[in-house]
């Protein structure tokens, strides 16, 4: 059974951190492009970052540069995304997403083009 556990989510205050952490089990992690959206409360979920197979090439949306890094550790199976100078504006549900990609050169941003997800773990951030 594929699944995506998020964790690392909780309450921050303005200027903290967090790490989001997101365990796959089911697949080949090393063959999956691996994303991270956001879905803030009434709004659509929007791409955060994602990082290729092997972790050399990464994008980020125009929001998370600067604050956000992914990485990925292929041994544990598990993506990461470390949040950075948090915002309130950053409060939201977080989501991994995989998808295999037939060239490790395109790494893809939409939603629409990932087809596994996790349930997301909420980031809070106050003012």
């Amino acid at each position: 059974q594929v699944q995506l556990v998020e964790s690392g989510g909780g309450l921050a205050q303005a200027g903290g951190s967090l790490r989001l952490s997101c365990a796959a089990s089911g697949l080949t992690f090393s063959f999956y492009t691996m994303g991270w959206f956001r879905q803030a409360p009434g709004k659509e979920r929007d791409f955060a970052a994602a990082v290729n197979r092997d972790g050399i090439s990464t994008v980020y949306a125009d929001s998370a540069k600067d604050r956000f890094t992914i990485s990925r550790d292929n041994a544990k199976n598990t993506v990461y995304l470390q949040l950075d100078g948090l915002k309130p504006e950053d409060t939201a549900i977080y989501y991994c997403a995989a998808v295999r990609v037939g060239s490790n050169r395109y790494t893809p941003r939409r939603t629409e083009e990932y087809n596994i997800w996790g349930q997301g773990t909420q980031v809070t951030v106050s003012s």
